[in-house]
Parts: structure tokens; C-alpha cells; sequence
């Protein structure tokens, strides 16, 4: 899965960045656990699911 494609998951669902600091950007949203994303292109399929899993997105 490309990155800026679960970056854009994750801001539609209320994430936002707030922090970017060498290889990841940690994203959060009021009352939920923060999320980190790596800061590649193309991200593992079973990476990307996990981090969907953790930000509550099916």
C-alpha cells in the first residue's frame, strides 16, 4: 500500500500530524492512541493493516 494513501485514511477518519521526526510521523486524534507511520512509499500490506487495526479503521 503507498503511503500517502494511508495518510489520507487517516486524516479522513480525524488524525492529524503532529509530528515527523526522522524515519516516522505520529499521528493523533483526540481521546485515541497515537499512530506511527513510517516514512517510506510503499509500506508492507501487513504493516498497513496493523496500523489501520490500532486507528480503529476496518
Amino acid at each position: 500500500m503507498k503511503r500517502r494513501d494511508l495518510v489520507k485514511q487517516l486524516k479522513v477518519a480525524g488524525y492529524k500530524e503532529v509530528r515527523n521526526d526522522g524515519g516516522h510521523a505520529i499521528f493523533e486524534k483526540l481521546n485515541c492512541r497515537p499512530v506511527q507511520v513510517p516514512n517510506h512509499r510503499e509500506l508492507n500490506k501487513y504493516t498497513a493493516i496493523a496500523i489501520l487495526k490500532i486507528a480503529g479503521i476496518e
